[in-house]
């Protein structure tokens, strides 16, 4: 009884390869992008939201570009999207610096 056992090494690697620095990027890209999605409807937070908005365009940025699998470059888009919201609105609500600087 041989039979072919396929194991998933990861939930995004379609390939059946690990891609470890992948993954996480993704996994950082997501919880930057829900961080800086939920604290930008807060206009007091803006200083949270706009740097994790930041960190989650630039890591998703570079996830795009190395990424391998559609799984991962579907779940950076999401990542992206909710990150640049958040940015944008913490930017609008009074930046990366937001007085503190002059």
């Amino acid at each position: 009884m041989a039979q072919a056992v396929r194991r998933q090494t990861s939930l995004f690697a379609t390939d059946g390869k690990p891609h470890p620095l992948q993954d996480t990027l993704v996994a950082v890209t997501l919880a930057m992008g829900v961080i800086a999605f939920v604290s930008s409807m807060f206009a007091h937070l803006h200083l949270l939201s706009s740097w994790a908005g930041l960190v989650g365009i630039l890591t998703g940025g570079y996830g795009q570009f190395i990424s391998v699998t559609t799984r991962e470059r579907t779940a950076l888009i999401i990542g992206l999207g909710a990150s640049g919201f958040g940015f944008f609105l913490g930017m609008a609500h009074g930046g990366l610096f937001g007085g503190l600087i002059g």
